[in-house]
């Protein structure tokens, strides 16, 4: 996420803004579970895996409106 934005500026958001850094960390923790769990690693079931898509997607657009905000 935020591969097209220079790192320095994301970084500095993560500082200086609580929600954004605490949204970019649960972001995070979603994308490995969501991953591991479509590669089979993470033994869950659908609605669960469905409703971790939909909570990291609201935190993605979260963090983009934050960016955008700063920006």
């Amino acid at each position: 996420m935020f591969e097209e934005q220079p790192q320095p500026e994301i970084d500095a958001l993560i500082k200086a803004n609580p929600e954004f850094k605490q949204l970019y960390q649960r972001h995070q923790v979603l994308d490995k579970k969501v991953m591991d769990a479509e590669l089979g690693v993470l033994p869950i079931d659908d609605l669960t895996l469905g409703q971790m898509k939909r909570e990291k997607l609201a935190a993605k657009d979260r963090l983009v409106r934050l960016y955008d905000a700063q920006h």
